[in-house]
């Protein structure tokens, strides 16, 4: 799996940004409005810099901060309308590389992957919320 996702993360859209940008991108697009401390939990990083890779995508206007309307002391980030549609061009093409891929599959192949996927979505569903060991 690992392999298959290293693949599929180069994009013509997310050329020019790192795989920890655009990770950040789109779990802001997929949660937010979301605290920078829950975004560190969620990414693995350490708030500092998570902060860095944060200011780079608020550079040109991909995603933006904002003061948490009850806790002062903690900043949300969100996804503007740029960061959108960049976060929906990079999983679009990589849709169309894993479609192009899957197609090539002979059909027993295609089949066998078919029937995996719901035990996959089982086994990511068991891992999503457990603490790192």
């Amino acid at each position: 799996m690992n392999r298959i996702a290293r693949r599929l993360r180069p994009t013509r859209a997310g050329a020019g940004f790192t795989p920890t940008q655009i990770s950040v991108l789109e779990t802001v697009a997929k949660r937010g409005p979301i605290r920078l401390s829950d975004l560190a939990a969620v990414e693995g990083m350490n708030p500092t810099m998570l902060s860095r890779v944060a200011r780079k995508l608020e550079e040109p206007g991909l995603i933006r901060r904002h003061p948490h309307p009850v806790d002062g002391r903690a900043a949300l980030l969100e996804v503007t309308g740029s960061g959108r549609r960049l976060f929906e061009r990079i999983r679009t093409e990589r849709t169309d590389q894993l479609s192009l891929a899957f197609g090539e599959l002979s059909d027993a192949e295609r089949h066998l992957v078919v029937e995996a996927l719901p035990v996959l979505e089982r086994l990511a569903e068991q891992l999503r919320d457990r603490p790192p060991r």
